[in-house]
């Protein structure tokens, strides 16, 4: 939401100084140099990157309006799910989650946590991660390097669409400079005209750099950087689960497992240590009755 609120703050500012220093609204408004502006910066936009960016470029931007994809009641959820998966290794063994981790979607255990089961990357790396303790005797440094790797992988790919339309924002005031010289070059011919109309085209053509520069700066620029620290924020439920899996691999108990994975959350998404604590004791207190 506050990709929308930047956005009309810098119209506003932008036209209302405009307008205030005595400028003509109108003038501004010139679609042919929006068409050459747009229509190039769309094209290349196209040739340079392939349909699953595209793609996904559209749908992150689509995301952004509806805010974070994980909040703090999440996290409890994922750090809950973590804590009782490790309680039931620490009871039964690796063995005892073999028919959680595979198949989720019938899981008992998954079940529970129904918004994070919808998370099929989120849930498809932590069973993953799980068969390889259960499969393999992996010690925690390589396992930590296996899952470094998979977590560069992951974001390298959700990264994608953010710096596409980053370079898509850096190739804006190029396309504004051919707007403004197709402009001059529609002045040259003009030059045996009436003075007001030469004074139109001049001006059309100053305007083609400024809406170059304006969208770049003012638009797509920060609607890029918006969409990287998403991907940023986004990684931190990754980031979690790698943690808490690698401190129980290394013998902590669940509980400080998941402290370890707590600690590892921003300060605006991380639930507080007592609330996770309360959170973690209602299943156990329910199953005591």
């Amino acid at each position: 939401m506050l990709v929308l609120v930047g956005a009309v703050v810098v119209l506003v500012c932008v036209l209302g100084g405009f307008v205030l220093s005595h400028g003509q609204i109108l003038a501004l408004w010139q679609p042919y140099e929006l068409l050459i502006i747009g229509g190039g910066a769309l094209g290349a936009f196209l040739s340079a990157n392939p349909v699953k960016v595209v793609k996904a470029a559209l749908r992150d931007v689509l995301g952004l309006l509806k805010g974070p994809k994980y909040h703090k009641q999440d996290y409890v959820d994922l750090l809950s799910m973590l804590y009782e998966l490790f309680s039931l290794i620490r009871k039964e063994g690796l063995l005892g989650v073999e028919e959680h981790i595979e198949d989720p979607q019938a899981s008992s255990l998954f079940s529970a946590y129904p918004r994070l089961l919808r998370e099929h990357h989120l849930i498809e790396f932590t069973t993953d991660c799980l068969r390889l303790m259960v499969g393999g005797s992996m010690n925690p440094m390589e396992l930590e390097q296996l899952l470094e790797v998979e977590l560069e992988t992951h974001h390298h790919e959700a990264v994608a669409p953010a710096l596409a339309v980053t370079k898509l924002a850096d190739a804006l005031p190029g396309f504004g400079i051919v707007a403004a010289v197709l402009g001059i070059v529609t002045t040259m011919g003009q030059l045996d005209g009436d003075t007001s109309r030469i004074g139109m085209h001049i001006a059309g053509a100053l305007v083609g750099t400024f809406l170059g520069i304006l969208l770049c700066y003012g638009f797509i620029g920060p609607l890029g950087a918006a969409m990287e620290n998403r991907v940023q924020e986004d990684g931190k439920a990754f980031e979690c689960v790698k943690i808490a899996l690698l401190a129980n691999l290394r013998g902590y108990n669940p509980k400080v497992a998941v402290e370890f994975a707590r600690k590892s959350l921003s300060a605006n998404a991380r639930p507080g240590f007592l609330d996770l604590e309360e959170h973690l004791k209602a299943p156990r207190a329910k199953a005591a009755t």
